[in-house]
């Protein structure tokens, strides 16, 4: 098992619709996969569910985010079986550390979106397991129980989970923060996509993404020096490896330049490669051939604009190629959904293309 999160300081460049497009494809591929959201704002299980069935699932998990101990105890065991029998949102999992209880007997189940792809659905409320990972960040480096716990635990049920259901794939969403919530999702799994833009920001954002890198990994080294053995089996074997960029969703001008981008565009483009030798540690690329770090992934199969299809896409709960034969389209959407059928599901191809490029890189990971 692999858990691989998709990760830009610089929010708005497509990270939540790929991460969603990417575990479909590996899906379709015949992998079992399973989706966490780790973003407060829940792109990615929209991206999947409606938003009633969210609004449920955190509406049975009100009290327990309130206070999940007594919660549990007041309702009795009858009550909370019936409760933690269904699937349950990732801070509701996170719930028990968080408050430093006992950790769930029982694993509830995943959300099924369908054949071999599973989520773990985000909350709001994530904020408040952030506030303890800060809280007891320093204990970490004494090696406190409850600290190791905290900082390890989104690891641990990604591990739990995947060896109750055979997940080979975890993709992990995360919010475009550099706080100490997202310090310990990247700093604690096993590889990292930064999707891009072709523009200045995106540039900053990888540079802002290896100097965090380059502390986190130094605050890691000394805890796991600090500790016992036995509290290191708690975290991964080695820190987080970088897997590579893709530009993403950008405006397509064909015959301007290699990657058929606006000048302006490309240029800013053939500066990805370089910033990230710069600003990602070799340690975390080395791994990589170096047309792997100059070429995104995929080349050019998911660079490009799908324009609305995008919106389609999250409208219907479904990867862009498999909307023309959803038997659910309304009547406004159908003509033109259809009209353009070719472009829908030629993007299967693009995505395919992408999705092979990325289990390739995953390959290239030692364990």
């Amino acid at each position: 098992m692999k858990i691989i999160s998709l990760f830009n300081n610089k929010g708005g460049v497509g990270k939540t619709t790929l991460a969603f497009h990417l575990s479909c494809a590996l899906a379709e591929q015949n992998h079992k996969v399973l989706m966490i959201d780790l973003d407060p704002q829940c792109n990615l299980s929209l991206c999947a569910i409606d938003e009633e069935k969210l609004k449920e699932t955190w509406e049975i998990e009100d009290n327990f985010i309130d206070d999940f101990d007594n919660t549990k105890k007041k309702i009795g065991e009858l009550e909370f079986n019936r409760i933690n029998n269904n699937p349950r949102t990732i801070h509701y999992l996170l719930k028990p550390a968080e408050e430093g209880t006992g950790e769930l007997v029982n694993l509830p189940p995943p959300l099924n979106i369908r054949s071999n792809l599973d989520l773990i659905p985000g909350r709001l409320t994530l904020h408040k397991y952030e506030y303890k990972i800060s809280e007891r960040w320093s204990g970490a480096y004494q090696g406190d129980p409850l600290a190791i716990r905290t900082v390890t635990r989104i690891r641990t049920i990604a591990s739990e989970y995947s060896e109750k259901y055979g997940y080979e794939y975890v993709i992990v969403d995360t919010s475009p923060s550099l706080g100490a919530l997202n310090k310990i999702i990247i700093s604690t799994t096993d590889g990292f996509i930064i999707p891009c833009l072709p523009d200045m920001f995106s540039l900053y954002g990888i540079r802002n993404i290896g100097e965090a890198l380059n502390l986190w990994k130094k605050e890691l080294d000394i805890i796991y020096d600090l500790i016992s053995d036995e509290k290191r089996k708690s975290f991964p074997s080695k820190f987080i490896q970088f897997l590579g960029y893709t530009i993403y969703n950008a405006r397509r001008y064909e015959g301007k330049t290699k990657w058929n981008l606006a000048v302006a565009h490309d240029n800013y483009a053939q500066q990805i490669p370089p910033t990230i030798e710069k600003y990602i540690s070799k340690e975390l690329r080395a791994h990589l051939s170096d047309d792997m770090i100059k070429e995104p992934i995929g080349g050019t199969s998911v660079m490009h604009s799908h324009s609305t299809l995008v919106a389609m896409s999250q409208k219907y709960r479904a990867p862009i190629w498999e909307i023309p034969g959803l038997h659910s389209l309304d009547t406004g959407d159908k003509s033109t959904i259809l009209g353009n059928r070719r472009r829908y599901e030629d993007t299967k191809q693009a995505y395919t293309d992408f999705t092979d490029d990325v289990k390739n890189r995953i390959e290239t990971i030692e364990d």
